[in-house]
């Protein structure tokens, strides 16, 4: 895998930041991924921008791999995966609004049906259109968000069973909480998945796929296996806790760097940034990054988080502005204007990891990536090199 040199990426986007994308690292989450849950099926979640990877690359690199198919949050991130290129069925898991379905029915994307009165919305579309619905039953376990309770799920089964215009072509839950340390909510949640599947596994007409664990899922619990797993994090490298790592290994997929764009020499007892939540112990050089929580890097990181300069870790001080953060080098730290600054990522022996910075504000790894929005160009590593991605 070729790295893009710090000079190449304003060739790229004429901006010193970038996320850059290790593709041959996603391939090689996928294949772990799938040889871990063989013979079961693999769902990429691509939501939220791929995980703030960039959806439409990321969707057709998976695709290319051999990925079964993916997931979404709402159909407009579907509808943009077909016009990309991306013919593999697609699941979208977002709440369903009536007036949405033709566009489900005209992309060819699979429908989640949470409801008795939604799949009734569903066939009737489907048969004013003269169309076949592709559809995923929803049963709620406890996390109760979408779908129907598993307690009360017959109902929705005998509908599906009733249904004229729909194919059936799965049927999912989702986990509430998987903690490797105690797994009691999650065992409880698969058993009444796997309850309320009797009813339909007895009268379905046609074979459908079972589905229920994420990343935390297929990790911790293989018998949540099932027929088809959906992996989010873990596909992109990151583990959705401690312990994980011994389970499965995966790839960092994403590096975020930036480069140093000032230099100076703070006084001691000088105040740093808004509101002065820091001052200089004794005086000390200070440079000045151009990414801020105007780009998704957290506010919440501010006097928090180190960066990697010149292979040493050094600390933001002061409040992340919205399109600049100051880091402190130290009394006799050298840096000097375009050195690269890493965010996110590894330089010699030193990392700062996606897991880490969630650690520091008390959120979720997910949070941490997905916040990462458009206006940081992606630069996507191939065995080639690197390449741009142009839509940004």
């Amino acid at each position: 895998m070729s790295p893009a040199a710090p000079s190449t990426l304003n060739t790229f986007d004429h901006r010193p930041t970038c996320a850059e994308v290790d593709l041959g690292a996603l391939c090689h989450n996928l294949n772990a991924i799938k040889t871990f849950v063989a013979p079961s099926k693999v769902m990429a979640v691509v939501k939220a921008n791929g995980y703030g990877h960039g959806l439409e690359r990321t969707a057709l690199t998976l695709q290319g791999a051999g990925v079964d198919s993916l997931g979404v949050a709402y159909i407009e991130e579907a509808i943009a995966l077909r016009r990309s290129g991306i013919t593999i069925p697609i699941l979208v898991f977002g709440g369903l609004l009536q007036e949405q379905l033709e566009l489900y029915l005209k992309h060819d994307v699979d429908v989640t049906a949470s409801s008795v009165s939604k799949l009734e919305q569903i066939e009737a579309t489907a048969q004013r259109l003269n169309k076949r619905a592709r559809v995923h039953l929803k049963i709620d376990t406890g996390l109760e968000r979408i779908g129907v309770h598993y307690y009360s799920a017959d109902s929705l089964y005998e509908a599906a069973l009733r249904a004229r215009h729909s194919d059936v072509v799965g049927v999912y839950s989702h986990f509430a909480d998987v903690n490797l340390n105690d797994l009691a909510i999650a065992k409880m949640q698969l058993e009444r998945f796997l309850s309320s599947l009797r009813y339909f596994e007895d009268r379905a007409h046609a074979p459908f796929l079972r589905h229920i664990a994420s990343s935390s899922g297929l990790m911790a619990l293989k018998e949540s296996h099932l027929d088809m797993v959906r992996p989010g994090l873990t596909l992109y490298g990151v583990y959705p806790g401690p312990g994980y790592e011994s389970r499965l290994q995966v790839k960092s997929v994403l590096s975020l760097k930036s480069q140093v764009v000032y230099f100076k020499v703070v006084k001691k007892g000088a105040g740093v940034s808004y509101g002065h939540k820091w001052h200089a112990p004794e005086d000390t050089r200070v440079v000045t990054i151009p990414i801020g929580y105007g780009d998704g890097y957290s506010r919440a990181l501010s006097n928090k988080a180190s960066v990697i300069i010149r292979g040493k870790r050094s600390p933001i001080v002061g409040v992340v502005c919205m399109d600049q953060l100051m880091v402190n080098i130290g009394p006799n730290g050298e840096a000097y204007n375009d050195d690269e600054v890493i965010l996110i990522g590894t330089s010699g022996d030193q990392r700062v990891s996606v897991e880490e910075l969630a650690n520091l504000v008390d959120t979720t790894p997910h949070e941490i990536l997905v916040l990462l929005n458009q206006r940081i160009p992606r630069v996507y590593l191939t065995a080639a090199g690197a390449v741009p991605n142009r839509d940004n």
